[in-house]
């Protein structure tokens, strides 16, 4: 099995999301999207304790025409949105929400987390829809650790979220070929990963330190590969963790404003104005 040649390794960037400094890999000064992936944000704060759930975390907003997909690996997740979905996600579980036709949701902690304090950590990519399922029904599903399959080795941990590996298939629903999975490594240990040839795929590091197919990279690295092989090499310096995202480009025009994407500027436009006259949904909070 040939590996895949490391494309580029593009160190992530600090933008400000709502008064907080996080890290965005994707998109950068090199490349808009990756397709299908179009936007990987990784978050890390600490809440000071002693408030009320609707006083942080991000409140009622509108998507269409993509799925954002959130990986907790610290802290948890509430999230509520138009259509009755109200669940908390924990550390190691993933919520995945295909916004299609519109949907209205929030993001927050949880009141426990809210009012005790502690870290929140996440990681929230959108991945893209074909424009054939941009315009079909919204659906929320959230994971926990215990129900995303898992691959135990001596030197590393895997859970896939989407897609088949090695004999496991996970739950999340995707409308075109892909595979996503998070993962551990320990110090001085390695882990090998086939991936389809035709795939785009990224590798992003939270922390650590890895030689990925020969190239190194460090925390807030997110490495891409050409599409001219196989494997995916890793080999640990210290305990890492990592997110791998791959899957078959759509190779559709892509049309963005905010928190919609679609294919035409008239859809975006057609977007706004149905999220203005209320057409994805109305949220009420439960708090």
């Amino acid at each position: 099995m040939k590996n895949k040649t490391v494309r580029q390794v593009v160190a992530s960037q600090k933008v400000n999301m709502g008064g907080h400094l996080i890290e965005q890999p994707l998109p950068n000064r090199f490349m808009d999207q990756l397709d299908p992936f179009l936007l990987v944000h990784h978050a890390e704060w600490e809440l000071k304790g002693q408030q009320r759930q609707q006083e942080v975390g991000i409140g009622g907003h509108p998507h269409r025409g993509f799925s954002p997909v959130t990986f907790v690996f610290q802290g948890d997740v509430r999230h509520q949105d138009s259509r009755g979905n109200d669940a908390v996600v924990k550390a190691g579980g993933t919520q995945w929400m295909h916004a299609g036709r519109g949907i209205t949701h929030s993001e927050r902690p949880s009141a426990e987390l809210a009012e005790s304090g502690g870290m929140q950590e996440i990681i929230q990519f959108w991945v893209n829809t074909p424009a054939s399922h941009k315009m079909t029904q919204p659906y929320y599903l959230p994971l926990a650790k215990e129900e995303t399959p898992t691959i135990t080795e001596a030197d590393y941990e895997v859970q896939v979220v989407a897609g088949e590996y090695k004999g496991l298939k996970g739950p999340a629903k995707t409308f075109t070929p892909m595979l996503l999975m998070r993962g551990e490594i320990k110090s001085a240990g390695q882990a090998k990963f086939e991936i389809p040839k035709h795939y785009n795929s990224l590798l992003y590091l939270l922390d650590g330190d890895l030689e990925v197919n020969g190239t190194k990279a460090k925390a807030k690295d997110m490495v891409c590969f050409e599409m001219d092989g196989e494997g995916i090499e890793l080999y640990a310096s210290v305990d890492t963790r990592f997110i791998l995202l791959s899957g078959e480009p759509i190779n559709e025009e892509v049309s963005h404003y905010g928190p919609f994407v679609m294919n035409t500027q008239t859809e975006i436009m057609e977007a706004l104005r149905d999220a203005q006259m209320g057409k994805m949904g109305v949220l009420i909070e439960n708090f």
